[in-house]
């Protein structure tokens, strides 16, 4: 049923299901095991597990798999796996997948944890890692092997917003019968599909536009039932890194408001890249829905808007864009995204600054870069605040 409904009505009653109490909101169930009437209804359970039937809160929970089954009827998927954080998504994703021997390519513009997966842990258990320019579709058919297992990469990158093409990436991945991995925060389920653009698994960090309001962490990765069940689910809930109750109950209600949420602030990113292309302290204004974009043209095939996020360079590099941060009233310095709070962040000293110089310089990461993610406040204050921020740079 609920594959006719549109998109708000799914984020409010997808999934529910309802105790005997017959209660309005999802009920939270916090507890780590379940009864059983009976010795042989346990062993039954154990041999095969129904669809509304539980064992062990690290294996499944009912509000948990509430939250499940919202998500994967949003973002059109058979299924879904819930996890403790966005890392823990990524790590199980991947993790699960592959094995000693096996060849990814991943795109190299990646948020450093992700780049620590791979190059680090899959790296130290014999998986060769490829990277290559995520928007460069020669470099993904050069790397790409007759042994390649999974392709990964996010779908706008962080922190440099570039756009990847995900439905050349997936063509190029599945001539070799290799997996498509994306990592869609930055594109949010709300205004990018990437399983219809051909991705196998998607990945999202729930701590970011799900919840919305700075509260949990969560994550959660989407594909076919058999990826799920057969390959994630079993190391997942062995491994320990499944969703708390109370996380899924909170996502739960980020859900209801995350459509009217990504819709204004999408709206105020795009009116804060309008305000500030042409002001003079900065070298450039990154926003995938401004036409002068380098991948514009892509992201207006894929992506329904330009997005929540943007970024900017400020002449003078790291003195001056951290004068900048230092002068806004409005604007919180965190290194959050997708809040309903603005949040600016300085990657090249935060979120990026393990990265080597070069790499940082090869993927744009300059000491003038600086990223926004818009909230929920009037657009008119927040570029009113990033304006006078701006206009006093050099100012005592």
């Amino acid at each position: 049923m609920t594959k006719d409904w549109n998109t708000r009505t799914k984020l409010v009653h997808a999934g529910t299901r309802r105790s005997q109490y017959n209660e309005v909101s999802e009920a939270i169930f916090l507890t780590q095991g379940f009864v059983y009437d009976t010795a042989e209804q346990a062993e039954a359970r154990f041999i095969e597990t129904g669809e509304d039937e539980f064992i062990y809160a690290r294996y499944g929970n009912p509000t948990v798999r509430m939250f499940e089954e919202r998500i994967a009827a949003l973002e059109g998927a058979e299924d879904a796996f819930a996890t403790a954080s966005g890392m823990a998504a990524v790590n199980g994703a991947l993790v699960s997948m592959l094995k000693t021997g096996d060849h990814v390519v991943s795109a190299r513009a990646l948020f450093g944890s992700c780049l620590y997966i791979l190059e680090e842990i899959l790296g130290r258990y014999g998986v060769e890692i490829t990277l290559v320019d995520g928007t460069n579709l020669d470099e993904w058919k050069a790397a790409v092997r007759p042994d390649t297992k999974a392709v990964f990469l996010e779908a706008i990158s962080n922190p440099t917003l570039e756009v990847a093409d995900i439905r050349g990436i997936s063509d190029i991945a599945h001539a070799v019968g290799a997996l498509v991995v994306v990592d869609n925060v930055f594109a949010t389920p709300i205004f990018q599909k990437s399983l219809n653009l051909g991705a196998d698994v998607i990945i999202y960090s729930a701590t970011k536009h799900i919840d919305g309001q700075g509260r949990v962490l969560g994550g959660v990765v989407l594909g076919t039932k058999d990826f799920i069940r057969s390959t994630l689910e079993p190391y997942m809930k062995h491994t320990g890194g499944s969703m708390s109750p109370f996380t899924a109950w909170v996502l739960l209600k980020g859900l209801e408001t995350l459509d009217l949420r990504c819709q204004a602030q999408a709206n105020t990113a795009r009116a804060l890249a309008d305000a500030l292309k042409d002001h003079p302290a900065l070298s450039k204004v990154i926003y995938p829905g401004l036409p002068d974009h380098p991948n514009h043209a892509l992201a207006a095939s894929q992506m329904d808007t330009g997005g929540t996020m943007l970024a900017i360079e400020v002449k003078g590099g790291r003195d001056a864009a951290f004068q900048v941060l230092n002068a806004l009233e409005v604007f919180i310095i965190s290194n959050n995204l997708g809040d309903a709070k603005s949040i600016i962040t300085h990657p090249a000293t935060t979120t990026h600054q393990r990265l080597p110089d070069e790499q940082k310089e090869i993927l744009g990461i300059s000491p003038g870069l600086i990223r926004i993610s818009c909230g929920l406040e009037d657009s008119a204050d927040l570029i009113a605040d990033l304006t006078n921020a701006l206009d006093g740079l050099g100012q005592s």
